[in-house]
C-alpha cells in the first residue's frame, strides 16, 4: 500500500506440509483481498532430514497458475535456483509467468544449496557461484534486452532471442545470498537483494547488522545503496505453530518470533526503521487463518501511519 512504511509478503507452505494446488490458491486470495503486497513460492524439488521426505510442488508451474488467478498481488520465486534450469528457459519461464502476471513478477535468483535435489534430479552441484554466474548473465541479458549470444564455460546461447519479447527493462531482479562473490557478481545489476531470517537470526537487530554489510558491498562495486532495495523473511509463530523443520539440518536455523497481531505489528515497524524495503513472511502455522491474523498486523501499521 502507498503509506505502508515497507511492503509485507507471505511465502506460501513449503517443507511444513503436503499442500494441495486449491489450497494453494485459496491462500493466495486470501492475503491478495486482504491487502497483503506479495505472495512468494520456494524454488525446491526435495528434502531428505531425519524427520523424513518432502518437497513442494515445482514453482514456475505454481506461480504460471498463481498469476492467472490474481490481480493485484506481486508473486516471485524466493529464490529460483539458477542450475534448476537452462538459463535461457529459465528466462523463458519468467518473460512468460510475467506476461499472465501483467508484470507483476519479481525474479528471484540464487545459485541453491541443497545438494540432496541435485544429486535426485541430475543436477551439477560443483562451481555452483561460477555456474550462477554465467547463467546469471544470460537471464539478466534475455530479459532487459531480449537477445544474448553467449559463450561459456557451462552454458551457451546462440543468437538466443525472446520473442514474444519480455516487458521493457523485463521484470526486477532480486539476489538472495549473502555471500561475497555473489554480491560482487549481481549488486552492479539487481534491483532487490533478500537475505533469509536464519542467516542473521531472525531479529530486526540482526538484520540492521548484515544490511549495513550490503551497503558497503554496494559501494565497493559502485553502486549507490539507495538503488538496491533490501528485503528478508521474518520467521513468526502464532499461537497453534509446532515450529518448522529447516530442510536440511546442516543449514543455519533460527527461533521464530512470537506474539499476537499488535507484536508482529510493531516487528514490522522495527525491520522498517531497520532499513526493510519489503518483508515476506513466513508463517507458523501457516494457514488461511494464521494469514488473516497476520493482515491484522499489516492493519495496524498502516493505520500508525495515517
Amino acid at each position: 500500500m502507498a503509506d505502508r512504511p515497507l511492503a509485507v509478503g507471505i511465502q506460501l507452505p513449503e517443507v511444513e506440509r503436503e499442500v494441495s494446488w486449491p489450497e494453494l490458491r485459496d491462500m493466495a486470495l486470501a492475503a491478495e483481498a486482504m491487502g497483503f503486497d506479495s505472495i512468494w513460492v520456494g524454488d525446491h524439488l526435495l528434502y531428505r532430514t531425519d524427520a523424513g521426505v518432502t518437497g513442494p510442488w515445482e514453482a514456475w508451474s505454481v506461480l504460471a497458475a498463481l498469476a492467472a488467478v490474481t490481480e493485484r498481488i506481486t508473486l516471485g520465486p524466493l529464490v529460483a535456483a539458477t542450475s534448476f534450469h537452462n538459463p535461457t528457459m529459465l528466462a523463458k519461464k519468467a518473460a512468460t509467468v510475467d506476461e499472465i502476471a501483467d508484470g507483476r513478477l519479481i525474479l528471484g535468483l540464487g545459485a541453491g544449496w541443497n545438494e540432496t535435489e541435485y544429486l535426485a534430479f541430475g543436477f551439477p552441484y560443483d562451481h555452483r557461484v561460477s555456474r550462477f554466474g554465467e547463467a546469471f548473465t544470460i537471464i539478466r541479458t534475455l530479459l532487459r534486452h531480449g537477445a544474448v549470444d553467449f559463450d561459456g564455460e557451462y552454458y551457451t546461447a546462440q543468437h538466443c532471442e525472446l520473442v514474444p519479447p519480455p516487458r521493457s527493462g523485463g521484470p526486477p531482479l532480486m539476489i538472495g545470498s549473502t555471500g561475497p562473490k555473489m554480491l560482487r557478481l549481481t549488486l552492479p545489476h539487481v534491483d532487490l537483494w533478500n537475505v533469509w531470517h536464519a542467516w542473521y537470526g531472525n531479529t530486526p537487530d540482526g538484520f540492521a547488522a548484515v544490511n549495513a554489510t550490503i551497503d558497503t558491498a554496494c559501494r565497493e562495486v559502485g553502486r549507490d545503496p539507495a538503488d538496491v532495495k533490501r528485503t528478508t523473511t521474518v520467521y513468526w509463530q502464532f499461537a497453534g505453530g509446532t515450529g518448522r523443520a529447516p530442510g536440511n539440518p546442516d543449514q543455519p536455523s533460527a527461533e521464530p518470533l512470537t506474539g499476537s497481531a499488535e507484536d508482529l505489528g510493531a516487528t514490522l515497524r522495527l525491520y522498517a526503521d531497520a532499513g526493510a524495503d519489503h518483508v515476506q513472511l513466513v508463517l507458523d502455522p501457516i494457514t488461511i487463518s494464521s494469514i488473516e491474523t497476520a493482515a491484522e498486523a499489516i492493519r495496524i501499521l498502516d493505520s500508525v501511519d495515517q
